[in-house]
């Protein structure tokens, strides 16, 4: 994995961790971490962040990142996404704040703490492989169904973790999120 994208998101995990708020990375850097290397242009995390969390968040980031407080308060009240850009990289970091939902508590559930190693040992929470490939379908159904990218990160996590994914617990919630179709073509392709 690259370093640059981990550090980057490092830096904004680190804070929600100070601030006890509960979050996970998913998206490219989590189909990365369990499937095919790709690069990406901005980091996935969903925070169950609240207003209060607004003030503290944009201190603690606020030298390091271009920070858009209005647009952060709109977005907590309104559960969409944010973004904040890295200055010296030029990086992206996307906040998405998600309705309150069932397949939401089972994902922070299963979240697992993966370590890196920069000039020390650092760890964050990503969402599980499993999970990983749900909300690519789902994004991959939201876009269409026409994104090679979305589809091919689904394909690399099934590949690579064919042995270990819990295939009934996908099933199980790929119905709830109406994309079970989409997952039992995943399942035929990989």
């Amino acid at each position: 994995m690259q370093n640059e994208p981990i550090e980057v998101t490092l830096k904004v995990t680190d804070t929600f961790e100070k601030l006890g708020v509960p979050y996970l990375i998913g998206g490219s850097l989590a189909s990365t971490l369990y499937g095919m290397v790709r690069s990406t242009q901005d980091s996935d995390i969903v925070a169950e962040m609240q207003i209060e969390h607004l003030q503290p968040f944009a201190s603690a980031l606020q030298g390091e990142f271009y920070i858009d407080e209005e647009m952060i308060a709109t977005s907590i009240q309104t559960h969409s996404s944010f973004n904040i850009i890295h200055r010296d990289s030029m990086f992206k970091v996307d906040v998405f704040i998600p309705y309150p939902r069932a397949y939401l508590k089972s994902q922070f559930a299963r979240a697992q703490r993966q370590s890196f190693t920069f000039e020390r040992e650092v760890s964050a929470r990503f969402a599980s492989p499993e999970d990983t490939i749900l909300s690519k379908l789902e994004w991959y159904r939201m876009g269409g169904e026409v994104s090679e990218r979305q589809w091919r990160d689904v394909l690399g996590v099934m590949k690579t973790r064919a042995e270990q994914l819990d295939i009934p617990y996908m099933r199980k919630w790929a119905k709830e999120l109406k994309v079970g179709d989409l997952l039992e073509r995943a399942l035929d392709e990989k």
